[in-house]
């Protein structure tokens, strides 16, 4: 009856009235954000610096909660009480996968669980007939599916890490200009990178050529005719030179004879139905979006209605889908409208033949929008998806083809021209038109005819290299190797160029940079097939075989492992190989980065080396020392931390907090409390870390014990807030896990935090602020005041609360929910947004 109440959680839940297989049955409807789970080593597994990679191909793996919401304590706290659990995850593999994740989370939750009471919904869009349609004929969850990503998933994570962790400490401890915070290694992402350098050096080996060619100048009504040599060109010089005098001489009255002149129909058929691959190649090719952009844009159109699912490898639609019901939905478009209609008066064209995969049916438009219901990128995608899907229904383009050969000193030329006769697709879809342009229309002329010649010319060229692959040419090349699926090809492309192997330029082409080119041709010397697209393409076919159930996970993994850990063992007895064309294109950290701050240990300077990653570097004591890999690093006015007598330097974010971080004691916490946080930080993941606002030192100047104010403000976070003693006319509280401030007056003299003094109402501690004479902003222009900043009425209206900037690049090693390998970062920008204060936490 269209009522539904509705309770917010982690994720909104609704909940309403209705029958189930003929019973009644209160349903509570609620959702995933994604991967419940990622798969991550255990433990005893999680240090670069003490596991041996060559062990990460045996090592025990562990099921983790995916960050964001507590999706598991939501979805088994919403299951207490279910009879029966209802799946309506996306119908692919990962969908499957997420599937069993959510089973595993509930069923000790639901009233006497069992496998029999559990039902998989199968739909293609999420529109009022398919969801009816998925809800009339459940099925259940497929198990095989599901394992086939269980298995990509383990031997991504295993292969990656072991490859990434090893070149990574190896190369970034010899190199400072690498650029490049890991140094990684993937069985879709190297082979993906391979083809991309291939190119390069297809290029840079590239000898051109001279040649020559005779162009006969002619004009016609007024109208140039473009005519080409039968010949086509000649590459030896004295005989094409020699042909040119013939002509000239043989035809002194500059006229050409014309020997004939035929007519042709011809054909353009209209495209196939829309898969996932060819959008990402149109979206790249014509609308300049980047394939993994445009997926993300694909799936908010899918999730808002707008159109099927958009994973699929399926180019032919199943004999029930109903193509009249999708055209009628566009017959009242304000664009295209009157076409549809048109096109339903006289009769649709059926769609061209393709391929059925049984997945999902092509990506179709579900219902009507206009540039004011999407704007951006999802009204361009959602307009190529539509005009495409009409001009699957409509007539193919008819052309007329006209070819007039002649005859100018006993050399033969022709020229073709075409002149469309019926646009058919092509009024749709403007983009694959050829259009009626003056150009391509020939003037009337019957064999025997003369034509005058204005010149006969002999005109010089070159050949000409390849361009570098388009994001388009290289999506074509890794479906035609069989490298990744139709969920992962974007990511795989996405992630060669956020590690920095290779960059976009115009015309979203992908060129190699220097450490992608070296690092292939490296592996390339050790081991050809490592970069090769044919072991991956094999290893993606047994996945397959999983999935229709003729193999199994176990037998799967034990060979794809087996065969990388002896390929990894073999590439590390040789990596001298890989390491000389480093060394020859890089510098080592001896010869890297500018002088910066002393060491600790032999009081020298050390240089800083701003490439990512960012690091410390001590040529006397031969030691790294790693740091946070955002914001900028600045020297810090030579103060030395108490601890260990190295000097501090200062992490400035712009628009953000800056903070004082001790290198040594960053990279070797001093208290038992810091060694155990397992954050990420430096140019590999570490298993502690520790900056100056994190430091309980009683007496250091920089310390959270010092400078503490009270717990961050934000019920979300566990940090603490606490005063920023170097903030100089920009004073600010800053907490030492999020990105929460607080600003206090910048005109304040003088700012300490009374360490002994804490406010009665709220325990924070109180400040202590001076003002200049006459320039005090509290109300009652005292010049000096000690209170809290939350409880003092006058004081608590002079500071502001600011969700401050944080560019926050952490290295996670695990799996995506694309097959990305260890080192994906994720960047999390959090834009200025001040607000006044309201509370204290």
């Amino acid at each position: 009856d269209g009522k539904f109440e509705r309770r917010q959680r982690a994720v909104p839940v609704f909940e309403y009235r209705g029958t189930f297989q003929g019973q009644p049955a209160v349903f509570c409807v609620t959702s995933t954000t994604g991967h419940v789970f990622s798969i991550d080593f255990t433990a005893a597994h999680q240090s670069w610096d003490k596991v041996d990679e060559d062990e990460l191909f045996s090592a025990g793996t562990v099921k983790k909660e995916n960050s964001g919401p507590r999706i598991v304590h939501h979805l088994s706290t919403e299951a207490e009480g279910c009879d029966v659990l209802v799946l309506w995850l996306d119908c692919d593999r990962e969908g499957e996968n997420i599937c069993f994740e959510v089973i595993d989370v509930v069923k000790r939750s639901m009233s006497c669980f069992r496998m029999e009471n559990v039902w998989r919904a199968k739909f293609s869009a999420v529109t009022r007939e398919e969801i009816w349609k998925a809800f009339g004929t459940l099925g259940r969850p497929n198990q095989n599916l599901s394992d086939a990503v269980n298995c990509r998933q383990e031997l991504d994570l295993k292969v990656g890490c072991a490859f990434t962790r090893f070149q990574t400490k190896f190369f970034t401890g010899k190199y400072g200009d690498l650029d490049a915070n890991v140094i990684s290694y993937g069985p879709c992402q190297t082979p993906t990178l391979a083809f991309c350098v291939q190119r390069h050096d297809d290029i840079l080996n590239f000898k051109p050529e001279n040649f020559w060619k005779l162009v006969p100048v002619i004009v016609r009504n007024g109208i140039p005719l473009a005519f080409e040599w039968d010949r086509i060109r000649l590459f030896d010089e004295p005989m094409a030179r020699l042909l040119h005098r013939s002509v000239l001489e043989t035809c002194p009255s500059k006229v050409a004879k014309v020997v004939d002149v035929t007519t042709s129909t011809e054909t353009k058929p209209r495209p196939g139905a829309l898969n996932t691959v060819e959008l990402m190649k149109v979206a790249s090719r014509l609308l300049q979006m980047g394939p993994h952009h445009a997926m993300q844009v694909a799936e908010h159109l899918y999730i808002s209605g707008f159109i099927s699912y958009p994973r699929t490898e399926s180019t032919t639609y199943p004999a029930s889908f109903n193509l009249s019901s999708a055209l009628q939905e566009q017959k009242r478009h304000p664009i295209w409208g009157t076409y549809v209609s048109q096109l339903l008066a006289e009769g649709y064209t059926k769609p061209k033949s393709g391929v059925d995969m049984g997945d999902h049916p092509p990506i179709t438009p579900m219902r009507a929008a206009t540039a004011s219901e999407l704007s951006g990128d999802s009204w361009r995608l959602y307009e190529y998806i539509t005009r495409h899907f009409i001009a699957t229904l409509s007539p193919d383009c008819k052309l007329k083809k006209t070819k007039i050969q002649i005859i100018a000193g006993g050399e033969r030329f022709s020229v073709t021209g075409k002149v469309v006769e019926l646009l058919g697709f092509t009024e749709i879809l403007q983009s694959s038109s050829y259009g009626a342009s003056e150009a391509d229309r020939l003037p009337n002329v019957q064999a025997g005819d003369d034509l005058a010649l204005s010149d006969i010319r002999l005109s010089p060229g070159q050949t000409q290299p390849p361009g570098y692959l388009s994001e388009a040419d290289l999506i074509g090349l890794m479906e035609k190797h069989g490298i990744g699926t139709d969920a992962s090809i974007s990511q795989h492309v996405n992630n060669i160029v956020t590690r920095n192997f290779c960059t976009i330029e115009s015309g979203r082409t992908m060129r190699p940079t220097k450490l992608g080119v070296v690092l292939v041709h490296g592996i390339q010397m050790i081991d050809p097939e490592l970069v090769l697209p044919t072991v991956r393409g094999k290893v993606e076919e047994y996945m397959s075989h999983i999935a229709e159930g003729t193999a199994r996970v176990g037998d799967v993994l034990h060979y794809a492992l087996d065969l990388f850990q002896r390929k990894f063992r073999f590439f590390r007895q040789h990596v001298e190989r890989l390491d000389s064309l480093m060394g020859a294109s890089f510098s080592p950290l001896s010869a890297s980065g500018a002088y910066l701050t002393r060491c600790g240990v032999c009081s020298r300077y050390m240089r800083f080396l701003s490439a990512r990653p960012q690091r410390l570097y001590c040529q006397t004591c031969e030691v790294t020392l790693n740091l946070p890999q955002t914001g900028a690093i600045k020297q810090f006015s030579n103060f030395v931390c108490p601890l260990d007598g190295f000097e501090l330097v200062v992490l400035h974010v712009d628009g953000g907090k800056s903070t004082a971080i001790c290198p040594h004691c960053y990279n070797f916490p001093p208290f038992e409390d810091q060694q155990d946080r397992g954050t990420h930080h430096g140019n590999r993941p570490s298993s502690s870390s520790m900056s100056c606002d994190d430091c309980t030192h009683p007496t250091c100047f920089h310390s959270l014990a010092v400078n503490y104010v009270c717990d961050c403000i934000d019920d979300m976070c566990t940090g603490s807030m606490a005063f920023v003693p170097r903030s100089t006319g920009k004073w600010k509280i800053c907490c030492n896990r999020c990105s929460m401030m607080i600003l206090l007056p910048p005109v304040a003299h003088k700012v300490r935090v009374c360490r002994n003094d804490e406010c009665q109402d709220c325990g924070a501690a109180l400040m202590d602020l001076t003002f200049p004479a006459g320039k005090s902003p509290l109300a009652n222009r005292s010049d000096h005041v000690v209170g809290c900043i939350f409880c003092d009425a006058g004081l608590a209206s002079v500071v502001e609360e600011v969700r401050g900037r944080t560019e926050a690049s952490v290295e996670v090693g695990v799996v995506d929910v694309d097959g990305a390998e260890e080192g994906d970062e994720v960047e999390d920008v959090e834009e200025a947004e001040i607000k006044t204060h309201s509370k204290k936490k």
